[in-house]
């Protein structure tokens, strides 16, 4: 079997953000699948077919792109940010795992990219300087109620928290009920980062308190880091505050 998969990160936006392993996997690919609006950062190639599909499709998305593999296809499937961080790698693996036995033969090879709390982390300072977690607010693959436990016990336990997929219009009101649980476990005085497309032109960092954070504040395109109590904000005249968590805990 010829073909061969790659799962590629493009990071979060920014050219410069994509990886040079991202680069080679994308100019190599006879296939490209993914998500419109992540295709659409991929540079065009001639005699390159892309396949464009809905968010929601990800293990029909997966499937398609491991069909033309076993054909023999040189396929490239991308994610915006990093491919094994609530994207594509998983969907693969759980179609592999579901899918006829000619698939497990396929080459896969994964191809990291910078995550959208990395590139948000950057720009405000250190925020993930000590322990942290990430974890997805959407409930179209998990209840609620699993959102709801994993939040408090990860506050109480004094982690930084990454939100992904904040809000949707399908979903406008995880945000603020994360918000109204996270105040009955933190200090109000807790800064919250609202980091939106990290990295490209339309980029926008805004700092609150825990206790003047609201779900309107974000979009699908943010990432939300909430830090703990250990988390500090350096004023600085002229310049935005450094928002950093110290390496050492007590």
């Amino acid at each position: 079997m010829s073909g061969r998969l790659f799962v590629v990160g493009l990071g979060p936006g920014a050219p410069g953000q994509m990886t040079p392993e991202a680069a080679q996997a994308l100019e190599a690919a006879d296939e490209v699948f993914g998500y419109g609006p992540y295709l659409n950062r991929v540079p065009e190639r001639p005699g390159q077919t892309r396949h464009a599909s809905d968010n929601r499709e990800e293990l029909g998305r997966a499937g398609a792109a491991l069909e033309q593999a076993a054909a023999g296809a040189q396929v490239a499937l991308v994610s915006g940010g990093d491919p094994g961080v609530f994207a594509m790698a998983a969907a693969v693996c759980e179609a592999i795992e579901a899918g006829p036995p000619d698939w497990r033969r396929i080459e896969v090879t994964m191809v990291p990219g910078v995550t959208a709390m990395l590139a948000v982390a950057a720009r405000v300072g250190a925020p993930l300087g000590h322990d942290f977690c990430a974890l997805n607010l959407s409930d179209n693959l998990k209840p609620w109620t699993l959102v709801e436990s994993r939040l408090t016990a990860v506050a109480q336990a004094g982690f930084v928290i990454a939100l992904y997929n904040p809000v949707s219009r399908a979903r406008p009101w995880q945000l603020g009920a994360a918000f109204d649980l996270l105040r009955q476990v933190l200090p109000g005085t807790v800064p919250v980062v609202f980091g939106r497309a990290a990295g490209r032109p339309d980029e926008r960092m805004a700092i609150v308190p825990l206790a003047e954070a609201e779900g309107s504040m974000a979009d699908m395109a943010t990432c939300v880091i909430v830090g703990s109590t250990a988390t500090r904000m350096v004023a600085r005249e002229g310049l935005p505050p450094l928002v950093y968590s110290p390496r050492s805990a007590g």
